[in-house]
């Protein structure tokens, strides 16, 4: 009698859980630290290397801080003015505007021209897409390297003046002088070769998303030009997609500092400099990382500034209808 209480009594008293139990138990649990494994690591080099940084820089560009980077003095808003009166900044500014009134419209009409060559072809797209993109893959410094050294080096051998002279012209000083400023064309032509590709993947995919049933309807209606096809059909469906690429070209060209500073420095020309390298300049040739901060802070207000303008003045995200 007391050897069958005994058991049931065992069988009715509750198993403690274990932990592997509780594991196979709660697999909202495992889905959570599956999450914060592979996300907490982004999260994690977010929080150092990009926020901590920004706060850390908007304290220094309302405070005084020379050949150090902690703040010694509370100054307020007095970096930021003596950056906007600075006139080496404002002349870095003048530079931004030259450079993007070259390269953002030759760079978005030829990225236009070549998606619509590249999407016209019936054979082998896949590997003009591919050729074309490659220099994106190419080091800013490495391809201003090689215009510098190798095809506007100013020498009677280099590329360039060897091609011009086939035609009787003499060899050019790329980056001697400032007057003519030839050296636009060397800054132009490499940023062209390095960014043209990746933009006419956008317009091959805006392209793309465009239903063939359109064409094929403007035929019907007497539209077969291949002009009157791109005006009518083509160039209003990519709106989106050309507010699009305007957009990351001004911002790039806000950017821009690898190809300036590796193909000008030691040309003595100080007034190409962009933003960004004066920037440098201040902060980690001079060591004022006060009035640094604050010119990075204006360049950035400047490129929400104009992101939003060009944004509201096109039209950005509104429906054709």
């Amino acid at each position: 009698m007391s050897v069958s209480t005994s058991k049931t009594v065992q069988e009715t008293r509750p198993t403690r859980p274990t932990i592997l139990s509780f594991w196979r138990r709660a697999p909202h649990l495992r889905r959570s630290l599956a999450f914060w494994a592979m996300v907490g690591p982004l999260l994690l080099g977010l929080l150092v290397f990009v926020y901590i940084p920004i706060l850390w820089g908007l304290v220094l560009s309302v405070s005084q801080a020379h050949a150090t980077i902690f703040p010694t003095a509370f100054v307020g808003l007095d970096n930021y003015r003596t950056m906007l009166l600075d006139p080496e900044f404002q002349q870095a500014l003048v530079t931004f505007v030259v450079f993007a009134l070259f390269i953002v419209p030759l760079t978005f009409v030829l990225a236009l021209g070549l998606a619509l060559l590249v999407n016209s072809v019936r054979k082998m797209r896949g590997f003009f897409r591919s050729v074309f993109f490659l220099p994106t893959a190419v080091s800013y410094v490495a391809a201003s390297i090689i215009w510098r050294l190798s095809l506007f080096n100013g020498l009677p051998f280099g590329l360039m003046n060897m091609v011009i002279g086939l035609f009787g012209a003499a060899p050019i000083s790329w980056l001697g002088s400032p007057n003519p400023p030839w050296y636009w064309v060397v800054l132009v032509t490499v940023r062209l070769w390095l960014q043209l590709g990746f933009y006419m993947i956008i317009f091959l995919a805006g392209l793309q998303e465009i239903p063939q049933t359109l064409y094929e309807a403007a035929q019907v209606d007497g539209i077969s030009s291949g002009w009157k096809r791109f005006r009518y059909i083509t160039f209003p469906l990519l709106r989106n997609t050309s507010i699009a690429c305007l957009l990351l070209l001004l911002v790039a060209a806000f950017q821009a500092f690898d190809e300036f500073y590796n193909i000008m420095l030691g040309t003595g020309i100080i007034s190409v400099r962009t933003p960004l390298w004066y920037l440098y300049v201040v902060g980690f040739q001079q060591q004022d990382f006060g009035h640094a901060d604050a010119g990075s802070f204006i360049l950035t207000a400047i490129i929400i500034l104009f992101t939003l303008l060009q944004g509201r003045l096109f039209g950005f995200g509104r429906s054709l209808e």
